[in-house]
């Protein structure tokens, strides 16, 4: 997929999502729901069998797992290419195996061990920056300007990957938005405001979303909005 613009599709087959919690947790219901956003121009769908919502339950891989498998068999077959979005491996290393075209990890992909199974592979890596590891909560931005601190730990783990043998041009930075950048909403508005900045210092500059709405991401050699689609209850809510 060479486009400067890519519609992500998400699906959160969960209980507790922000938005869809339980409209799409049976197969079924994920499958239509995916099959109707492509309908509507989606290019990817991202499936997220875990919720990050600061009160949602804990989600075990084998949980996520069997939430997704029938769903991707299904998209498979339709040809549809699919984004994972879970921060953990053992569910990667899975999805990895049935030909996913993106992985989309709120811990910004920080396994090493992992590394190695990533570069084998040839799904682009969204890696997304945040102030805690995992799960949102409600703590405060650090304290600092936020910005240094994004672009720090993107140089960070950019330098640890490529390291580890993965081609620069499968990465998609995502610099967090709502409570992954800290309780007040302040902080995702200054960070949206100075996206050219962070972008000149990435490499390039678009937007994933996560039920956050809104948020910019990175992808290597150009200036970009990636827009994730979502459509619930009539409604239809896209960021770009």
């Amino acid at each position: 997929m060479n486009k400067s613009l890519i519609i992500f599709g998400i699906v959160n087959i969960t209980s507790d999502s922000f938005s869809d919690g339980g409209r799409y947790l049976a197969p079924d219901a994920a499958i239509a729901q995916a099959r109707k956003l492509m309908a509507e121009g989606a290019d990817v769908i991202d499936l997220g069998p875990a919720s990050s919502n600061p009160d949602a339950a804990p989600v075990s891989s084998d949980t996520e797992i069997a939430r997704i498998a029938p769903v991707l068999d299904a998209l498979k077959a339709d040809g549809i290419p699919v984004s994972l979005d879970s921060y953990q491996p053992a569910t990667q290393a899975y999805a990895l195996s049935r030909g996913v075209a993106y992985l989309n990890d709120i811990r910004g992909f920080p396994d090493a061990a992992f590394y190695p199974q990533l570069a084998k592979s040839s799904a682009k890596l969204v890696v997304m920056h945040s102030v805690q590891d995992g799960q949102a909560d409600r703590r405060e931005a650090p304290a600092g300007d936020i910005m240094d601190h994004i672009a720090a730990f993107f140089d960070a783990r950019i330098a640890a990957l490529t390291g580890a043998g993965i081609k620069r041009n499968r990465l998609v930075l995502d610099p967090g938005m709502g409570f992954f950048l800290g309780a007040a909403p302040e902080t995702s508005l200054s960070v949206l405001t100075r996206a050219a900045p962070l972008a000149r210092r990435a490499g390039g500059i678009g937007g994933a979303e996560r039920n956050r709405k809104n948020s910019l991401t990175a992808h290597s050699g150009y200036f970009s909005i990636f827009a994730l689609h979502q459509k619930t209850e009539g409604t239809s809510i896209e960021s770009n």
